[in-house]
């Protein structure tokens, strides 16, 4: 049995946890290409900065090879925190662009015929969408519980979605 939202004279279907599934793992894979154009170029610089700094670790004292190799673990450090902001900000605003445009969705929701909308089915602005997306972070980080709510909630709704005070319906 469907479940269904009135909105207005309107009668729609919330989109099913199938639907939302595939299309987050679209999504994943767009969102992934998007990490590897950015980010390659990113690698790359820190892989030739990383052997620069073996390379003249051969003609140093031991005192300097020591300082170096502390540098280069902090310029390490540093370069993974600054992918993973990227990685987040890319995620982020993909999904707060794409649901709160006239598409209303990611491109995976388009591709399975789903949309993001308020709770008066209304299209959600950016500010909801950016906070529906900060939501879907949290919804992952723990065990990928706020996904999987949305298999078993009245309104198909997610973590994300509640925080954020939003549906996923049928188009």
């Amino acid at each position: 049995m469907e479940t269904t939202a009135t909105f207005s004279t309107t009668t729609t279907n919330y989109a099913g946890f199938g639907q939302r599934f595939v299309a987050l793992i679209i999504d994943g894979i767009i969102i992934g290409v998007i990490y590897g154009v950015i980010l390659a170029p990113v690698m790359a610089a820190i892989g030739l900065g990383v052997a620069s700094g073996v390379q003249n670790a051969e003609t140093m004292t031991e005192e300097e090879a020591a300082a170096a190799a502390m540098g280069m673990v902090g310029a390490i450090v540093a370069a993974v925190g600054s992918i993973i902001l990227i990685i987040y900000a890319i995620q982020v605003l993909y999904y707060a662009f794409m649901e709160s445009s006239k598409f209303q969705g990611s491109l995976g929701k388009m591709a399975m015929g789903i949309k993001v909308v308020d709770m008066n089915g209304e299209r959600i602005t950016f500010g909801k969408a950016f906070l529906r997306s900060i939501g879907k972070i949290i919804s992952g980080t723990i065990f990928y519980i706020g996904f999987l709510m949305a298999a078993f909630t009245e309104k198909k709704q997610g973590l994300h979605d509640m925080i954020a005070s939003t549906l996923v319906l049928k188009k």
